[in-house]
């Protein structure tokens, strides 16, 4: 099984046309109605692996495929203005976390998904904590690839092997504390930046309050003050404002 979460939503990325897929997602041109292009940047060590990646995603209609060797990937990602960074994690010479940081500081900022062989213990929560929003697996079937690769592009996240919400969250609260504070237009206490994150990963309020150990009551009234200072109308909006300030 391969979890996935976009906003208030879950995706089967085991099934693409199942269940639906919100409007964000499908990127809609107005003139056509067709996808924006998704530009991906593949960033390996072997330049084998790369020239594949680079031959299966270019099959793909709406995707723009780039490819870089650890060394280049910041220059290359900001020339492509890619949306997603594929970074793999067994680069000998390389400090992946370094990378992924540094890849997550460019502006305009990619989403980045982890594309490994295998997951080594841990590892899928130092991505997670780092800022990626997808651990993939190389063995995936191209079309769940693809699949997947979309979904973190139109801001969700996507996790093989499969993460839970309450795993998800669980991981990203322990490292709230140890995280640089993201711009919002207002301050905000701890307790609500917890909710807000706990809201942008998609979690219902039932489930926040047993993720923070508060009541339900609780996080409404934190919604709601979240709401007022930061005066959006509901918690779509407010996902995807926590989204655009790299909570998630």
């Amino acid at each position: 099984m391969i979890c996935a979460f976009h906003g208030d939503t879950f995706l089967d990325t085991r099934h693409p046309t199942k269940g639906g897929l919100p409007s964000s997602y499908l990127k809609p041109t107005a003139r056509s109605g067709e996808r924006l292009m998704v530009r991906v940047l593949a960033i390996d060590d072997e330049a084998l692996v790369r020239e594949a990646l680079r031959l299966t995603l270019s099959t793909i209609p709406d995707f723009s495929v780039s490819v870089s060797a650890p060394a280049d990937a910041l220059a290359t990602a900001s020339e492509a203005g890619s949306d997603i960074a594929l970074l793999d994690v067994a680069m000998p010479g390389h400090d992946w976390l370094d990378l992924l940081a540094s890849l997550r500081a460019l502006t305009p900022r990619p989403a980045v998904a982890i594309l490994t062989s295998f997951e080594v213990p841990g590892q899928m929560d130092l991505a997670l904590r780092a800022g990626a929003t997808g651990f993939l697996l190389k063995d995936m079937h191209p079309e769940f690839l693809a699949h997947s690769l979309r979904t973190v592009a139109a801001g969700g996240m996507v996790y093989v092997p499969p993460a839970s919400a309450s795993t998800i969250a669980r991981v990203l609260t322990r490292s709230l504390p140890e995280r640089h504070a993201p711009a919002l237009p207002c301050a905000i206490t701890q307790r609500e930046r917890d909710v807000l994150t706990l809201l942008a990963l998609g979690l219902q309020n039932a489930d926040i309050a047993r993720q923070l150990d508060i009541g339900t009551t609780t996080v409404k009234t934190h919604i709601g003050v979240l709401k007022r200072k930061l005066s959006v109308p509901n918690r779509v909006v407010l996902a995807r404002l926590a989204q655009q300030a790299g909570l998630v």
